[in-house]
C-alpha cells in the first residue's frame, strides 16, 4: 500500500481530491460554482500522505461531504467550462495550465487507480469485494 493502509489510501484520496477542489474553487467559474463554497473552509492539504481522517467513521463523513459537494458542482457545470482552461500551481508551487476537462479526467481516473489498491487490499485481507465493474453495475439501455 503506497499510503501504508486502506485507511491512509482512503485518507489520499480525501487529501487530493479536498487539493483539486479547493483549485476549482480558485479559479472561481465566473461566479457560477458556488457549490463549491463549503471548501472555503477547508484548509488546503500540505502533503499528499496527510490524514484528515482518525478512523473509518471520520473517513466516511469527510468522503460523503466531499462527495456532495463534487456531485453539486458537476451537476452544475456547463459544456462551455469543459473546455475552460484553468490554471493553478502543483504541489510543489510550479505554475500549471491545463482544460477543465483533462482536469477532471484526471481526478476520476485517480481514484479508479487507487480504489482498485484497496479493492486489492481488501480482497489479500479476506473481504470478497463483489463485482465491482461498471458495465455489471449500470442497468442495459436500448
Amino acid at each position: 500500500a503506497f499510503f501504508g493502509s486502506l485507511l491512509g489510501t482512503l485518507d489520499h484520496l480525501l487529501v487530493t481530491d479536498t487539493i483539486w477542489l479547493k483549485r476549482f474553487a480558485a479559479a472561481g467559474g465566473d461566479g457560477r460554482w458556488r457549490a463549491l463554497d463549503p471548501l472555503q473552509a477547508v484548509p488546503m492539504p500540505t502533503r499528499l500522505d496527510a490524514r484528515p481522517s482518525t478512523d473509518l467513521a471520520a473517513w466516511w463523513s469527510y468522503r460523503q461531504s466531499l462527495d456532495a459537494i463534487l456531485a453539486a458542482w458537476i451537476d452544475g457545470l456547463a459544456d462551455e467550462d469543459l473546455a475552460r482552461t484553468i490554471a493553478y500551481g502543483n504541489t510543489r508551487g510550479t505554475p500549471q495550465r491545463r482544460r477543465l476537462s483533462h482536469l477532471l479526467l484526471h481526478l476520476f481516473n485517480h481514484h479508479a487507480h487507487h480504489r482498485g489498491q484497496a479493492t486489492t487490499l481488501l480482497s489479500q485481507a479476506g473481504v470478497d469485494v463483489g463485482v465491482t465493474d461498471l458495465l455489471v453495475r449500470t442497468p442495459l439501455q436500448d
